[in-house]
């Protein structure tokens, strides 16, 4: 379950949104906010000014209660989910709300933002990665911790939640960093998880896998600041890192 958007709410708590926009967007993008819905489950619109409806959004489900005491409930959004409401409703205006701050935020911004800091594949589609507590995500961490030494070639192993933009179709994702021609590394490492560790059914997510040698470094980097879940081995020393926010 999705919790509050605390960093969203910091940032509106300071008064300055339009000085602090790229920390907002980010902030949104990253966590997201509830949307209210009334007691037929139909999205609830609101007017701030006279410019028309806008869609409202809140830091957590306590402040939308605060702020609109008549809704219904309200549910957790994704940016991506933002963007379907926009689309199937034309209102192109999020308006945010924490505490007694609020900032009104144009979903075209949403959209760019969300381009911007997700990964652009060979078909110049939109990949979105997020961190993943599904289990069969959190058991492939564990599998691939305890596997990884015995595939020298193998250097870093990132879990995470895929979502495609265009299509919104989502799947696990599976990306290692490999040493320069060593492919089959990876592929066999994974089919050793499949097999004996973690194996899939009919009702396990889709699984893919991406694969980066050394001169595509700069795309493994990025990897590194999204917050995924990481197994990174130090060959050398017999060492296993796992980077979770799970252990933070």
């Amino acid at each position: 379950m999705s919790g509050p958007n605390d960093v969203l709410a910091a940032v509106l708590g300071r008064g300055r949104p339009a000085d602090e926009a790229d920390a907002l967007l980010a902030a949104l993008v990253d966590g997201g906010v509830y949307v209210p819905f009334d007691a037929q489950g139909s999205v609830v619109f609101i007017g701030v000014d006279d410019t028309g409806p806008v869609l409202p959004g809140y830091t957590s489900e306590a402040s939308c209660e605060r702020w609109l005491p008549d809704a219904a409930g309200s549910v957790h959004c994704d940016a991506l989910r933002l963007l379907d409401i926009s689309k199937h409703t034309g209102v192109e205006t999020l308006a945010v709300f924490a505490g007694q701050q609020w900032a009104k935020v144009p979903l075209s911004l949403v959209a760019a933002t969300l381009r911007d800091r997700g990964l652009r594949t060979q078909g110049d589609q939109t990949l979105r990665l997020t961190w993943s507590t599904h289990p069969v995500a959190v058991a492939l961490r564990g599998a691939f911790a305890d596997r990884i030494l015995a595939h020298p070639p193998v250097r870093t192993v990132w879990i995470a939640q895929a979502r495609w933009v265009e299509s919104g179709n989502e799947q696990l994702i599976v990306q290692m960093a490999v040493d320069e021609g060593a492919r089959s590394a990876a592929q066999a490492l994974l089919e050793a998880v499949l097999a004996e560790d973690v194996p899939l059914n009919s009702e396990s997510p889709n699984l893919a896998l991406r694969i980066f040698e050394p001169h595509e470094a700069h795309q493994a980097a990025e990897l590194d600041r999204m917050g995924l879940d990481t197994i990174r081995a130090d060959h050398a020393g017999r060492r296993v890192h796992v980077v979770s926010r799970e252990f933070d």
